[in-house]
């Protein structure tokens, strides 16, 4: 635990470091946006087959704060965001059921936005720590709700790396980057993961 508070210090004190070198806007939030990425790169160094003393799930990390990725492909000012907002805020106290029963609240009264099924496989992956059955089928119906949208597959290849299928996560990624537009401005975060990913099959 104490070395995921470290790792938050350290993006803090990163985006603060950025903050005064004057970088704003679009910028500074694919700067923060990479940094989580970083963040779940760390969480995914864990070794759970190693023998160890059990943990409670109230010592586990918390949810990977993943608002500023999802503002780099949907933006901020969506009819979702006041949703899932709440439902973050659920997600840090550690109540990770209720930040997903609240997103499926949302989707029950507006059942075609792709961002709310988006938000809702990633509450589930938060609640369960791994890309459920459940979590699939919410990206998977955002994909056909918004087909020309890099954003589900991109979540779904987050899920699968933090569920331990890194193969799987390149390929979703590898995919994104093949159709991706050059201009795109969530293009170089969804290549820093395939660098990633890419680095650590070696």
């Amino acid at each position: 635990m104490s070395g995921f508070v470290i790792l938050l210090a350290l993006i803090a004190l990163t985006l603060g470091l950025l903050w005064l070198l004057k970088l704003r806007g679009p910028m500074l939030t694919l700067a923060a946006a990479a940094l989580a990425f970083g963040g779940a790169g760390y969480v995914l160094q864990g070794s759970p087959g190693l023998i160890g003393s059990p943990r409670s799930r109230a010592d586990e990390p918390p949810p990977l704060p993943l608002a500023n990725a999802r503002h780099v492909f949907f933006g901020t000012f969506t009819p979702a965001e006041r949703w899932l907002i709440l439902s973050d805020s659920y997600a840090r106290t550690g109540d990770t059921m209720s930040a997903a029963q609240l997103v499926q609240s949302a989707i029950r009264a507006h059942p075609d936005d792709a961002e709310l099924w988006v938000g809702l496989g990633n509450a589930l992956v938060d609640h369960a720590r791994a890309l459920t059955p459940a979590a699939r089928v919410a990206y998977y119906h955002a994909i056909e709700l918004a087909p020309q949208s890099a954003a589900p597959r991109f979540f779904l290849g987050l899920a699968l790396m933090r569920s331990g299928d890194r193969p799987g996560a390149l390929a979703e990624w590898q995919a994104i980057i093949a159709h991706a537009p050059p201009s795109a401005g969530w293009r170089p975060m969804v290549e820093e993961g395939v660098t990633l990913l890419q680095s650590r099959e070696r």
